[in-house]
């Protein structure tokens, strides 16, 4: 992003997987899909792209690419948006083109955190066209067969700063409101064909997925340092020296090596929130994500919390607060009295669900932009998380069958744009 100050500018993305229409299965096709929409009116390709196996395809406001499993396609901001106002609605259409493309092939987009039946071991393809030499880095080390790497879809949302001071205020607001964004996005409550227990099974696994070298991802929550230096030095620099024994040639030595659940990108002065995950259609991602951005401005100009306490908190308690949000989701209870207070919540317990229709009512529903967005957040504060409502719609039933049905229902509220219990 670079040359916007806080809350200048916003970048989106958004992940979907490609599956086969009938059965379901990931379909490993989005390098034919990327070609077939290099071909349409207005497209356009980033320099330096294969013509014949582009990696991304520009497209108008939205911009199409891959990502490290061939089943993957993920949709985001061209360029720096001056707001999210109407962003769901280009989102949705880029949605649109890729089923009509992908119809040919009897494939189409699935949302969801997860695929509820994947088996990663046997279905998962790595990308193999350019930045191949990367995601083969990252397999040899890592083996990417896992959920944590064949399986998770997720909204990003990227947020710029110019300079330290403005850093320091973004990355202290939003590490402290990482802890209880599942309680908003979970959207992964099946796995291996099962309901695990956990509603963000996503989380779960990808808190896991870089054992071989665990500092990779750290707990989660990122440590409380406020500078560039200090991250460089303190992030970075950990992850680097880890790698070095793995990664002789250092084709990993890059800040997007860092898997924490909010990542510093210093190359385009922009922090990216990563722990919300893809909901059933456009709007209720980009209803979620301008809830967490009004929470997190508001953090940062001082409107919600001492901005000098919230920077003060360590990772510990701010871990143990999340690994509760990724099983529970809004129901969880967060008894921590002094998190809640430093969110201005008048009580010492509160359910997080509670915690985030405080948070709503002291930043974006006092905005003008409110309107686009409360018909989704009603849905998801009143009904509950995806995850919760999908196992509503399981109810006793989790047989393949039943699963296949209510996924089925799931691609086509994506088609419809429309949220599961609107």
């Amino acid at each position: 992003m670079g040359q916007f100050r806080l809350f200048q500018a916003y970048g989106v993305e958004i992940e979907y997987m490609v599956v086969d229409r009938d059965t379901l299965r990931v379909s490993p096709v989005v390098d034919r899909l990327l070609h077939a929409a290099s071909s349409l009116p207005g497209a356009a390709l980033p320099e330096d792209e294969d013509a014949q196996h582009p990696g991304s395809v520009e497209l108008g406001d939205i911009a199409w690419s891959n990502e490290l499993a061939l089943h993957v396609l993920e949709f985001k901001t061209n360029s720096p948006a001056p707001s999210l106002d109407s962003l769901a609605s280009n989102f949705h259409a880029s949605v649109v083109q890729a089923n009509a493309l992908l119809a040919p092939l009897n494939a189409c987009l699935l949302p969801g955190g997860m695929h509820p039946t994947m088996n990663p071991d046997a279905d998962m393809r790595l990308w193999p066209h350019g930045y191949n030499d990367v995601y083969a880095a990252f397999n040899r080390i890592f083996n990417c067969k896992g959920h944590g790497w064949a399986n998770l879809q997720s909204a990003h949302l990227n947020l710029p700063f110019d300079g330290d001071e403005e850093f320091g205020k973004l990355h202290a607001a939003i590490r402290f409101l990482l802890p209880i964004m599942p309680a908003l996005a979970a959207a992964s409550p099946v796995m291996d064909s099962t309901p695990t227990g956990l509603l963000d099974n996503r989380l779960e696994v990808y808190r896991q997925n870089a054992k071989a070298v665990p500092i990779t991802s750290g707990r989660v929550i990122p440590e409380p340092v406020y500078t560039k230096a200090d991250y460089e030095r303190v992030i970075f620099g950990a992850i680097y020296k880890a790698f070095e024994p793995r990664d002789p040639e250092g084709v990993l030595r890059h800040e997007w090596c860092n898997s924490r659940g909010a990542i510093a990108r210093f190359s385009r002065d922009s922090i990216e929130v990563r722990v919300l995950d893809c909901q059933e259609c456009p709007r209720a991602d980009l209803a979620i994500i301008a809830l967490v951005s009004s929470a997190i401005k508001a953090i940062t100009q001082g409107r919600m919390g001492d901005l000098a306490n919230i920077s003060s908190w360590q990772v510990d308690p701010l871990a143990e607060i999340f690994l509760s949000t990724v099983r529970n989701a809004e129901q969880t209870v967060i008894s921590n009295g002094a998190y809640l207070e430093a969110l201005g919540f008048p009580g010492r317990s509160a359910s997080a669900d509670e915690l985030w229709s405080h948070i709503l009512s002291r930043t974006l529903a006092t905005e003008p932009g409110y309107a686009e967005h409360a018909p989704a957040l009603n849905v998801i504060l009143n009904r509950g998380t995806l995850s919760r409502r999908i196992m509503a719609r399981l109810g006793n039933d989790v047989s393949a069958g039943n699963i296949g049905r209510v996924w089925r229902e799931l691609a086509e509220l994506l088609r419809a744009n429309r949220l599961l219990g609107e």
